[in-house]
């Protein structure tokens, strides 16, 4: 059988920037709970390189067809990345429990 090819993954500033925003709130409450989201969520952008169009498209009204897959970390969160050659790009790290209607619009 052949092995598997690897993917570079790159995360967006933008992307870096909502993790720490989700983090940073959450160690407010809770700072266990806050260090086992970043890991989860850090172990799951990790996983990506490896096969990430296990992952289906996101399918919005908005969005363009077959652009970005979506991957659901924990309960919560929805990270969507798109994938280019053998680069994945985690594009948004989203709190499914805020509003994100601006992401789809």
């Amino acid at each position: 059988m052949g092995k598997n090819p690897q993917y570079k993954v790159i995360v967006s500033d933008r992307s870096r920037q909502m993790l720490a925003n989700h983090v940073r709130f959450m160690a407010q409450k809770n700072p266990f709970a806050a260090r086992k989201v970043k890991n989860d969520l850090m172990d799951a952008i990790r996983s990506l390189y490896q096969m990430p169009e296990r992952f289906p498209f996101l399918e919005a009204e908005f969005m363009p067809p077959n652009k970005y897959h979506k991957m659901f970390v924990e309960k919560w969160y929805l990270i969507l990345y798109q994938i280019e050659d053998q680069t994945v790009y985690v594009d948004y790290i989203v709190d499914c429990r805020q509003d994100y209607g601006w992401l789809v619009l």
